[in-house]
């Protein structure tokens, strides 16, 4: 299985039509849980045939990679957005973008319904969110790379991945069940932050 390149995201949304099928999956899923996703209510939520859905999104679990790349998206514009609200202070974008992401998450209908699905077999999303999260954490760790590129800082390229790679498994820890506020966490994850990148300890 794998959700993690750029050109995976943007299929997710390259087409209205597509656009159309996510979101009513997410409103379905948000709705009845992801086992009351079917083809067939699918395609009458958006009003084409059943062919269509599988046409544009192929079956069941591949809508599920689609789903999640779609949410993935809009919790990358998040990480962004605290970004582009500190250009000249790499700690203080760090802890933005963390408490966005977190704050999301919080609210987030569709994540709420994968994480609390918990029991029988309506599990088919939080496997993406957890187990088999790794092609997900790869692509938010690009992202964030290419941010940090922006900033000064004195870490070496291959412990600067490695920093990245834990800090978003961290953050999706928190996404997954919440040891505070956003706030609170966001500030604890940037002082780990802060720590990693002092001078004396790169």
């Amino acid at each position: 299985m794998s959700l993690v390149t750029s050109e995976g995201v943007k299929a997710a949304s390259a087409t209205s039509l597509r656009e159309r099928i996510i979101e009513a999956a997410s409103d379905l899923t948000i709705e009845q849980g992801w086992s009351g996703v079917t083809m067939s209510r699918l395609a009458e939520r958006v009003g084409v045939s059943r062919q269509t859905i599988y046409n544009e999104v192929g079956n069941k679990p591949d809508l599920a990679e689609s789903l999640v790349l779609w949410e993935l998206g809009h919790f990358l514009e998040a990480v962004n957005a605290g970004f582009d609200a500190h250009p000249d202070d790499l700690i203080a974008a760090a802890r933005e973008a963390i408490r966005r992401v977190l704050e999301r998450a919080s609210v987030n209908p569709l994540l709420r319904a994968a994480i609390s699905a918990t029991e029988g077999t309506d599990t088919g999303l939080l496997p993406l969110l957890t187990t088999d999260s790794e092609s997900l954490a790869a692509a938010a760790a690009v992202v964030i790379e290419l941010r940090l590129g922006g900033y000064e800082h004195h870490i070496e390229p291959h412990r600067l991945g490695a920093l990245v790679d834990m800090i978003v498994r961290l953050v999706v820890s928190h996404v997954i069940r919440a040891s505070g506020t956003p706030e609170e966490s966001s500030g604890h994850i940037a002082w780990i932050i802060e720590q990693a990148l002092r001078p004396d300890r790169s």
